[in-house]
């Protein structure tokens, strides 16, 4: 059996584990290390650190502190890595606990991050869904039910002085353009609840006054959010530091692409069997910038799908030029309103495109002005038939039972 070098325990605070942090900065202090070839098993706290229960009060998802986040196992310094080389990571396999056999999936605020569609869904709203085996299915969103493919939503390496600088810098001056804005235009340097692992005194608090805060992708890799980063993938990661440091977390057991809703896959706690390689100046050898990587070879085999156009207009009926993002929102929104017609609510609709293993797709960026994006939504997914039909949709739920919603403050 390989080693586990980070264990962790839910019953304790993240706060308590010196091979946990929440912040990247360089001088973090590497949790454990390893030798080029080496396999081992890393433990990991679901993003929150075990804020959100197994309840129909969403509640902790309106109040979740989200200073705290994310809570990654790490660094591991792999030795022999220096700056310009590639990290090479197999993800061997993956699970849940099994004292923990449930995830979560959430909308938070609009006043505490929102999400892609924050304007549509303004209150917090959460729903909680049992794993079977290699399936998943909820008490608050019935009549569906979809095999899930586990992977750790961030994972990456340390950054160097230069790079976090840069980071902090060009943040800084996109939130500058509307310091005001609900939810923020970016998540800034924060002491409040940083954990900055095994480092402590002035050295800590100098470290989580500019530590980068973990809710982006970057260069790095980080929170990418990558569904398809499952057992089998091979992730060729720049290297910035010596060792590497390489740290992950925020496991899903399913998530549609985009990971919509924010808090937007099935957020989980579990571990990770992985192997590390090093592959020496490998970022100018093939000109690597960001991470890149193979999928895994095992994913939900869904052959049938609906597939929902949106293009760049937005709800009011602006037009905007080539904007991906709007077309993906629209699409997003025309899957939302169909699922309604069989008696689902918004927010029921909304939590299956954040958790099923739906596609997304960029389609078209050149026919001016208006970017063509898909959203592939899997059609054995559901208990019923919910293809177009001349009879139109047939009501599959009565509308008693919802994703709870939070009591107003």
């Amino acid at each position: 059996m390989p080693e586990t070098l980070i264990k962790i325990d839910l019953g304790e605070s993240p706060h308590t584990n010196e091979k946990i942090h929440n912040r990247w900065h360089p001088d973090l202090p590497m949790a454990d290390w390893v030798e080029p070839g080496d396999d081992f098993l890393v433990e990991t706290y679901d993003w929150t650190g075990g804020q959100i229960k197994n309840d129909d009060d969403a509640a902790d998802v309106r109040d979740v502190e989200l200073q705290q986040v994310h809570y990654l196992s790490g660094p591991i310094g792999v030795k022999g890595a220096e700056p310009g080389d590639l990290l090479v990571v197999d993800i061997l396999d993956i699970g849940a606990f099994d004292t923990m056999l449930w995830g979560f999936n959430g909308f938070f605020s609009k006043k505490n991050g929102g999400g892609f569609l924050t304007e549509h869904f303004p209150e917090a709203q959460k729903s909680i869904w049992d794993f079977e085996g290699m399936f998943t299915k909820s008490r608050h969103v019935p009549g569906v039910r979809y095999a899930g493919l586990i992977h750790p939503g961030l994972i990456g390496c340390l950054p160097d002085r230069k790079m976090l600088d840069m980071w902090n810098t060009r943040e800084k001056a996109l939130v500058d353009t509307d310091p005001d804005r609900v939810p923020e235009l970016a998540t800034l340097p924060n002491t409040q609840s940083a954990h900055m692992g095994k480092l402590t005194g002035e050295a800590r608090d100098k470290a989580a006054a500019e530590g980068a805060r973990t809710v982006p992708p970057r260069e790095h890799g980080g929170n990418c959010d990558i569904k398809d980063l499952s057992r089998g993938s091979k992730i060729y990661f720049p290297v910035y530091v010596d060792g590497a440091g390489l740290s992950m977390g925020d496991l899903h057991f399913s998530q549609g692409d985009g990971e919509i809703t924010f808090c937007g896959a099935i957020e989980m706690a579990g571990w990770l069997h992985i192997k590390v390689d090093l592959i020496k100046g490998g970022m100018a050898k093939y000109g690597i910038k960001n991470p890149i990587f193979r999928p895994s070879p095992i994913t939900p085999k869904y052959d049938d799908y609906l597939i929902f156009e949106g293009i760049s207009v937005d709800e009011a009926g602006k037009q905007h030029y080539l904007d991906v993002h709007i077309a993906y929102r629209q699409a997003c929104l025309n899957a939302i309103e169909y699922l309604k017609t069989f008696g689902y609510t918004g927010a029921q609709a909304y939590a299956i495109l954040g958790t099923a293993p739906v596609q997304g797709h960029i389609s078209g960026v050149v026919d001016i002005p208006n970017a063509c994006a898909t959203l592939w939504l899997p059609t054995d997914i559901f208990e019923f038939d919910m293809m177009p039909g001349k009879d139109g949709p047939t009501k599959y739920l009565d509308g008693s039972v919802d994703v709870p919603l939070a009591p107003d403050l």
